[in-house]
């Protein structure tokens, strides 16, 4: 490596990137499945999603198994963005797990809409 370049195209770099590669290839596979089966409204909170708008709503795996993907599409369902979200931050409470990247510490406490409907009525936050 002369002149502190890093060699470009290293077998782990081609590894993942084909991996990466088979995943959002499987996932356009069984996203354009569910959609066809499911109608486009959030499962959870019931909106409904149309045009632009429907790259918002993701196909969940009710098992948490992203490799059952039966054709009838019993596996899935349709849950927007922050239903999803919501949904495996529940999974990982209820499995114990931290729901922090770093696998435990701090955790934050700040909550940034705490005063949200106060600003929202106009009212000088306390």
């Amino acid at each position: 490596m002369s002149g502190g370049k890093i060699p470009h195209g290293t077998w782990q770099e081609k590894l993942i990137a084909e991996a990466r590669q088979r995943e959002t290839e499987r996932e356009k596979g069984y996203r354009t499945r569910a959609l066809k089966i499911h109608p486009p409204i959030c499962a959870r909170c019931g909106r409904e999603f149309g045009g632009k708008k429907l790259r918002d709503l993701t196909v969940h795996h009710r098992d948490h198994n992203h490799e059952n993907n039966p054709a009838d599409g019993s596996n899935w369902e349709l849950l927007c963005l922050y239903c999803h979200d919501n949904e495996h931050q529940r999974q990982l409470e209820a499995t114990g797990g931290s729901g922090n990247a770093r696998g435990g510490g701090d955790v934050a406490t700040h909550s940034p809409f705490s005063n949200l409907k106060a600003l929202l009525d106009g009212k000088k936050a306390t």
